[in-house]
């Protein structure tokens, strides 16, 4: 990864199978609870949000967003655009947050998506040009494992996105994802009292 690409300050680390986890039940739930579709998210939208409950200001920063994913997860599920090997890769959209860049990366045979996801977090983390990492990881299936990196972490901004509140404390920023995925398949904060 690191040879391939220069890297922002920022970059948004992504599992695309726990996105897809994520979006999949939050559709399903709340389509039945509001009695409505939903529209599918526009990525640009839902970037925007992550970046917005991430801190980032308005401005002209680079934001890299790095999926991670696997012959199950190369379809992002109710998103436009939605192929990772076609549609995301290599591309970029602008907005008043400034660039967000997309990359997309598929483990080789021999390495699974857990793993190619987590050596590319060590990387991120030893990467000086790296100064906020935001992290979109699958901890149901290997979380503690990323728990382990994350706290070693020094001298960088670090934000991990989840669905639950941690099990330890933990010495960086964690927020709920329902949050930007909610609002970018249009549920509106009147239809949840």
């Amino acid at each position: 990864m690191e040879e391939e690409i220069k890297m922002a300050e920022t970059v948004m680390l992504i599992d695309a199978s726990f996105l897809n986890f994520v979006t999949e039940d939050i559709k399903r739930n709340f389509e039945s609870m509001l009695k409505r579709k939903l529209q599918d998210m526009d990525l640009s939208h839902l970037f925007t949000y992550i970046a917005l409950d991430a801190g980032i200001s308005e401005g002209k920063n680079e934001t890299q967003i790095f999926f991670i994913y696997d012959d199950d997860s190369a379809h992002l599920v109710y998103a436009q655009p939605s192929d990772l090997t076609k549609e995301l890769n290599n591309v970029a959209f602008s907005n008043e947050f400034g660039e967000f860049c997309f990359n997309t990366f598929q483990p080789e045979k021999m390495t699974s998506r857990e793993e190619l996801f987590l050596e590319s977090l060590n990387v991120l983390a030893d990467a000086e040009e790296v100064k906020r990492i935001v992290v979109l990881s699958f901890n149901e299936e290997y979380g503690e494992k990323v728990h382990k990196i994350l706290k070693k972490v020094k001298e960088k901004e670090l934000i991990q996105f989840r669905m639950n509140e941690p099990d330890n404390d933990t010495e960086y920023r964690w927020e709920m994802l329902a949050y930007p995925v909610m609002q970018a398949l249009g549920i509106r904060g009147d239809e949840l009292h």
